[in-house]
């Protein structure tokens, strides 16, 4: 098994830290999302750590385009 952990493309809502951290351990990304909220009001501490994980975190490759499900009609 050879996860690596990386900033989502597809589960974004700011910079992707709690999608790809979500993908990472096999959460939700809601609860990843509620847990850096909770620790963002608590102690102040979810916004750096938030911070940091974006400014280490690689971006992930972006996700393959779904294919088109109606294609153009031949003229």
């Amino acid at each position: 098994m050879n996860r690596k952990l990386y900033r989502s493309q597809a589960q974004t809502m700011i910079a992707g830290v709690c999608g790809g951290l979500a993908e990472f351990l096999g959460l939700d990304p809601t609860v990843v999302r509620l847990i850096f909220v909770l620790l963002a009001l608590g102690a102040g501490h979810g916004v750096l750590i938030y911070l940091v994980l974006w400014l280490i975190m690689p971006r992930g490759e972006a996700a393959p385009a779904a294919p088109d499900a109606n294609p153009p009609a031949a003229a």
